[in-house]
């Protein structure tokens, strides 16, 4: 395995695949951090021509974080379809790099192929292409998954109505719910952080959630967004719940530090596929976000990046409904800026769709971050381009409750008037159905709210 190129008489020599992965992401500040990123930009493009020249047998043969020594690591090996990588396996990972983006390579092809690849395959492929080449592979990959609708159509765009309140008030949750449902947000998920971790409050909102879809006959799911085994107890105690939630690590260190392990999860599986309510069988929705492994003292001098693959190589195991990326919520020490959110927010939207996941992403940035709103805007725009599957909406952008900036509900109706898109279908037919949605696009009704507590509309 070669790792030393030579640049203008100048050798660079890199002592472990580790290194070279690290050395060749794109600049951020939670690999300066870690200790682990380039020099300076000519070490990165040194590193970067090392990686693409590199084998994909010999990524897999010399394991950054070996299986012997880590649970995701075995997970992630062990799901490999070995016929697909005999058949690519001898590929460099600049090959693979120009096969994704031919032209003729369809994203059912993509699909085909990731089934043989690694997660650190798929993160190094990454690192050696630009942003619109991040967009232009991730939107031809179409991944749809059922819980109890169906979403990632394409011609859509999804959304999760994230209605959280500060005192977990019932009330308040449903008011900005029903807010969301007015600008037709909520198609994915009706998704609540609770402000306390509490199997009774977890029901609360679940139940709470319930009723509201109950009422108003809405086609979509609801998830609590606490501790896993908090909203295993709460599923226990009777909470209907379609959707189980849990944040993953890319290191058994990372998740133990999330509280879980693989036992936990499949224990999880079990339970909210005998007891959730949902009708269909994706039942899990999973978060990540590049630098928690580096916050918990569990990335093994392993990049941010590499360790973001991992997540989705753990998550694809459970076949899960939504996954999404809380892209720029840890802060500037992982992510410094605009540039970085923006570049990490096409790489882990691209990475996790090459590896066949409902993709969406937490577009978001934390105020001691440089960066502001209109710096959202225009990720929010990219991933549109790149088709991603849903985003995540907040009252006028600001959570009240987590304290940090997204997209509001209002945001993602005018990326979808932007782009053509339009809710998932059975939502957008409960649209039509309450005089919310008109000709493809919102009606003069969107917006107020107060359609739901004056008892206006149509109910199904």
């Amino acid at each position: 395995m070669k790792l030393k190129t030579s640049m203008k008489g100048h050798v660079y020599e890199f002592g472990s695949l580790k290194e070279v992965f690290g050395k060749s992401n794109e600049e951020r500040s939670g690999d300066d951090l870690a200790g682990v990123s380039a020099s300076d930009l000519k070490e990165r493009i040194a590193a970067k021509s090392v990686l693409a020249d590199l084998l994909l047998t010999e990524i897999r043969n010399h394991p950054l974080l070996p299986a012997e020594e880590d649970e995701v690591s075995r997970l992630i090996e062990e799901s490999i379809d070995e016929t697909v990588y005999a058949s690519i396996s001898q590929w460099s990972v600049a090959e693979l790099r120009e096969y994704i983006l031919r032209t003729e390579t369809t994203g059912d092809e993509l699909l085909r192929i990731s089934k043989g690849l690694t997660s650190e395959m798929i993160a190094a492929v990454a690192k050696i292409m630009s942003n619109l080449d991040l967009i232009q592979a991730a939107s031809r990959i179409e991944v749809r998954t059922r819980c109890n609708t169906e979403i990632g159509h394409r011609g859509t765009l999804s959304s999760r109505a994230q209605p959280n309140h500060p005192t977990d008030s019932l009330e308040g949750m449903k008011a900005s719910l029903y807010e969301a449902l007015s600008y037709g947000i909520g198609d994915a998920v009706i998704g609540i952080n609770p402000v306390t971790d509490h199997p009774q409050t977890t029901k609360a909102l679940l139940e709470a959630a319930k009723e509201v879809m109950e009422t108003w006959r809405i086609p979509t799911q609801n998830c609590v967004l606490a501790h896993v085994t908090t909203q295993m107890e709460a599923i226990k105690q009777g909470a209907r719940a379609d959707l189980i939630f849990q944040s993953l690590a890319g290191t058994e260190k990372g998740n133990r530090a999330f509280g879980i392990h693989k036992a936990l999860l499949d224990e999880a599986d079990a339970l909210i596929h005998s007891m959730g309510s949902a009708a269909g069988p994706n039942r899990w929705y999973f978060e990540t976000g590049q630098g928690s492994e580096l916050s918990s003292e569990a990335h093994h001098g392993i990049d941010q990046v590499t360790l973001e693959a991992r997540c989705y190589g753990l998550a694809r195991i459970y076949k899960p409904f939504l996954v999404n990326t809380v892209v720029g919520f840890i802060g500037p020490e992982y992510l410094y800026n605009s540039k970085q959110v923006m570049r990490a927010g096409l790489e882990d939207h691209f990475m996790g769709k090459m590896h066949g996941l409902p993709m969406g992403v937490d577009v978001c940035y934390t105020n001691h971050m440089n960066a502001d709103q209109n710096d959202m805007d225009s990720l929010a725009v990219m991933l549109a381009s790149a088709h991603v599957n849903f985003l995540i909406g907040v009252p006028m952008a600001d959570d009240c409750m987590l304290n940090y900036q997204s997209l509001s509900y209002h945001d993602i109706a005018t990326l979808r008037e932007l782009f053509g898109r339009a809710p998932a279908p059975e939502f957008r037919d409960w649209l039509q159905d309450m005089g919310l949605w008109l000709n493809g696009t919102l009606s003069q009704l969107a917006g107020d709210p107060r359609l739901f507590w004056r008892g206006g509309g149509k109910r199904g």
